[in-house]
Formats: structure tokens, sequence, C-alpha cells
């Protein structure tokens, strides 16, 4: 096998700034439990905010499914793999989203890439937040389009961006709906009226506000009444409706559109049928029962309620079940971690270069599945721990 002998010294660059990711052993486990190389904690660091991923008729209809059609598609949607499941789950879709069409994507990061990929082209103009998710920045630069990046917090800023562009082709603003590691929600009003005065296509990825907010749990777009105001909302399977791809719900023309031009979709296998009865499944249980939503809340809210006052602040303007108690130095927020699961807590410890420098932190996840008992005593344990490590100096790797 060829050496390539820079990469052990990279390796150690990030050991030394306590930036290294390890693969470790990880089973999920019903009511918010998870085994973590052998040992059972609660799970705080996952996306299945509604708990549907272990939901009985989630996975009985899997089951069927997985014992009718086997364990894969066999092929790419295109040529040989929508098979019936396929075709329901996105009539599910489009009629949960009030929609006429939905397309499907093999991940919610495929989706991004190829819907925007698709629209967007050489000659036009895409203005992406900086907090985006990887995949929308990814599908912007694929497109070849001119690329401008915006702040949320400073839409003035977009705004004269926009009113001194030159550009002569079409125009693209795109956003996440809920900002994964901050936890706080787009300015999707005041974004409509940008978009709507400068002519531009407002493209939304509801990957985090799908199944969270919303009366009926169609996401920030709901929750914020501007549902007919953009031009494309995305969503994922895989967060809270505990399955896994991603869609894009739409006009026919939309949606056929895609169809014969979103390339991660064209050359992508399929969703496995079992995928696609799962998802379905949660679809029409979130649909019959959007009072988890509420729940979910509720849980919010008691969380943030108990934290604050323990004296710890959660990054201000988060909302839902993303948590972030940024630390700021990466070895730190890695020991804070590493004591939290030593006391039974699975917490996410994000560090640069998923967040910028200087503002690693926990990012604790919250689902419906976590009772008011394990809030409170995850709330006490980040608290003391937070204090423990700042009072002790953490070892040098």
């Amino acid at each position: 096998m060829l050496h390539l002998p820079w990469l052990a010294d990279e390796l150690a660059e990030r050991e030394h700034a306590g930036l290294r990711r390890r693969r470790r052993v990880w089973q999920p486990m019903p009511e918010g439990w998870c085994e973590l190389d052998g040992r059972r904690v609660r799970n705080f660091a996952g996306n299945d905010y509604l708990a549907l991923s272990t939901e009985s008729r989630v996975v009985a209809a899997a089951s069927e499914a997985l014992h009718e059609a086997g364990s894969g598609s066999r092929g790419s949607a295109l040529v040989c793999g929508r098979t019936r499941w396929h075709e329901r789950l996105e009539q599910t879709l489009a009629a949960f989203e009030g929609q006429p069409a939905a397309i499907l994507f093999p991940t919610g990061a495929a989706a991004n890439v190829g819907t925007i990929a698709a629209l967007a082209r050489v000659g036009d103009i895409v203005y992406c937040d900086r907090d985006n998710h990887a995949s929308l920045v990814d599908g912007c630069r694929l497109s070849g389009a001119r690329l401008r990046i915006y702040r949320h917090d400073d839409l003035p800023a977009l705004q004269r961006q926009l009113e001194r562009q030159e550009s002569t082709g079409r125009t693209f603003v795109i956003t996440d709906a809920v900002f994964s590691m901050d936890g706080d929600l787009a300015p999707l009003p005041e974004l409509c009226v940008l978009a709507e005065r400068f002519h531009a296509a407002l493209i939304v990825d509801e990957a985090h506000g799908t199944g969270v907010f919303g009366a009926v749990g169609r996401g920030v777009c709901e929750h914020f009444g501007v549902e007919e105001r953009v031009a494309v909302r995305i969503g994922t399977l895989s967060k809270a409706l505990g399955a896994l791809g991603g869609f894009v719900a739409g006009s026919e023309t939309l949606i056929e559109y895609l169809w014969n031009t979103a390339r991660t979709q064209v050359y992508s296998t399929a969703l496995p049928p079992a995928v696609c009865a799962a998802a379905t499944a949660a679809v029409e249980i979130l649909s019959e029962d959007p009072t988890r939503v509420r729940t979910l809340a509720e849980r919010c809210r008691q969380f943030r309620e108990r934290l604050t006052g323990l004296g710890v602040t959660p990054r201000s303007g988060s909302a839902g079940p993303i948590v972030p108690v940024v630390i700021g130095d990466p070895e730190r927020t890695l020991e804070v971690a590493r004591r939290l699961e030593q006391r039974g807590f699975l917490v996410g410890a994000i560090r640069p270069p998923t967040v910028p420098r200087g503002t690693s932190r926990l990012r604790v996840s919250l689902t419906i599945a976590h009772e008011f008992d394990a809030l409170e005593r995850l709330a006490i344990a980040i608290a003391e721990e937070l204090q423990n490590v700042s009072t002790v100096e953490t070892p040098s790797p």
C-alpha cells in the first residue's frame, strides 16, 4: 500500500490542538438511552427529537418492507430503484407539506447539494448564510454561481449586497431554517421581504425544523407563516422523523425538474424500501398526533429554565432541542464532555472546524424520550463539571 507520510504529521497536529476525532462504537437504544463502547448512558447527542426511530409502528413498517423487498433498492430511482414504497413516501410527504409533489434523495446532504446545483448555474449569484450546513455551502460552490456570504444577524449588510449586485442572471438566497450548531432560527419573514424586493428565490433547509417547529410540525416556515413565500423547501428524514434520506416538496414542475437534473438523485442508489416504509409511518404518526411537537417544546423550555437557574447560560438565540453551551477551548470542552460521560450522559463536544475557533461547545440535543428527571440531573451535572474543569488544568494530550 502506498505510504502517505504527511498524514501522520497532520493527525498529530490535530491531536495537539484537541481537534482529532476518534471512532467509537455506539448502539442506539429505546427511551433516550444508548450504549457507548459497551457502557449504557443517556443519549443527549443524537437528533431523534420525536423518538420515532424506535416507535413500534415505525419498526414494524420497516420490518414488513424488509421481508418483502429485501435490504436494498438495487438501483437508482431513475433506472429501477423507485418502488411503491418510494412512491407512497413521496405522496405522504407531499400531503404533509401541503404541496402537490415531492422527490426523495439518499440523504439530507444530497438533497441540499443536488437541489442547489440543479437550480443555480454559472452567471447566477447565490447568497449563502455564514452558518449554513456544509452541504448547502457545497451545493453553492458546485453550482458554478457566484457565491456571496452573509450573516443572518446582519441583514442590513445582506440588503446592501443585494442593492449593489450587478448579476444579470438569477438570484438565490439560501439558509438553514435552524442553524444546527447554534440552535437559532433563521429570520425567515425578513428574508422573505428581501427576496421579494430583489426578485430572489429563497431556498430553506428545514433539516432541524421538520417535526420540531410549527403547529403541526412542518418546520420554521410554518412557525413564521411564510410557507407560500419560500421558493424551495428542503427537508430530511433522518432527524425528527427517525429514518434516513432527504426530500424536496413543491410544485409538480419543480419536482419534475429536479427528477431530471439533480445529479445526487439521478446518480445515487435509491433509499432501501424498508427505510421508505419507516419514514412513511413516522410522517403518518406526526400527522395524526402533532402533540409530540408541543411535548418536545415543553421539554426544551424546562431544560433551559433549569440550566439558567443553575447559572449556565445557553448560547443566546438558541431555540428548540439544540442547546449549545459555549466553553471556548476545545480541550476543556472535551474534558467536560468526558466527565459528563463518566456520569452517564453522552453530550456532543463540538470543535473547529465545525464551529469557529474560540467557540468550542457542548451541544445538548433533547428529545421527548428525556423525562424531566433526566433533564434535571443533566443540568446539574453540566453546571458542576463546568465549575470543576474551570478550576483544574486540563492535561495536555
